[in-house]
């Protein structure tokens, strides 16, 4: 394989690396040949996923480091961590984001505030952190983990869609204001996936049905399925792209719910 398509001596910073989507981009990135860095806010789940991914990868283990990234002094926590380890990311994957789906009206304030912190101000200020250490390589990659509820209308609730839509904008945005710094900026914008949070919905037969007639490959996509996409625009061989966001989705955005 050349070197285009392998990302051998680049560190790349996973954030809510603990479980489904971030995971799978962990241990995507880790097959590719990263120096991975893991953060999610739960220390043990995250140390067993850690330890998962370092049992196949005995030669260039991960690392990881247990901040909850709604928290501004948390952030400064994973900066100071990155400064100790004498790292300086090549790649940052902003994966972090939760959801509490219920009708507009039923917000309260402080839940509002919750999710654009988890969801958006985090991918937000983590990029701003991460920007020296990625200027440093001349040739470094972010990408933010959408969602296809920030393109069109799902039933996830008003915020969770706001946060993913102002999600895709910031890549928009940054890809343009960090293109001379050698910085690219991308997104992938999932639909349902395979994951703790999604069992709960697809759990209902009809809710179930109802998401696979909407989906155009008629199946859930699965975790590793936008692990490659993110992977992808990660790569050298994805030297040209910025701004953009790839669908990982089934087809759904072509269809419609």
């Amino acid at each position: 394989m050349t070197a285009r398509w392998r990302l051998d001596g680049q560190v790349a910073l996973v954030t809510g690396a603990s479980r489904g989507i971030g995971l799978a981009c962990a241990r995507e990135l880790s097959a590719l040949g990263a120096n991975v860095l893991m953060v999610a806010r739960d220390p043990d789940v995250l140390e067993a996923a850690r330890a998962e991914i370092a049992e196949s990868f005995t030669d260039n283990p991960p690392r990881s480091f247990a901040a909850d990234l709604a928290d501004g002094e948390s952030r400064l926590d994973v900066l100071d961590w990155l400064r100790d380890l004498g790292l300086a990311p090549h790649i940052l994957v902003n994966n972090v984001g939760d959801n509490r789906s219920r009708p507009t009206l039923e917000y309260a304030a402080d839940e509002l505030h919750w999710l654009l912190e988890t969801n958006l101000v985090s991918a937000f200020e983590m990029s701003r952190l991460c920007q020296p250490f990625l200027r440093e390589h001349g040739a470094s990659s972010i990408v933010n983990v959408a969602s296809v509820s920030g393109m069109t209308h799902v039933r996830t609730g008003s915020p969770y869609g706001m946060t993913k839509a102002g999600l895709l904008q910031l890549t928009r945005n940054l890809a343009c204001e960090w293109a001379l710094d050698g910085i690219r900026v991308n997104a992938v914008a999932p639909w349902y996936i395979r994951t703790d949070r999604t069992r709960g919905p697809l759990a209902d037969p009809a809710y179930y049905d109802e998401v696979i007639e909407h989906t155009p490959m008629r199946r859930i996509g699965e975790p590793e399925e936008v692990a490659a996409a993110v992977a992808f625009l990660c790569l050298p061989a994805a030297s040209y792209i910025t701004g953009e966001c790839i669908a990982v989705d089934g087809g759904f955005l072509r269809h419609g719910f």
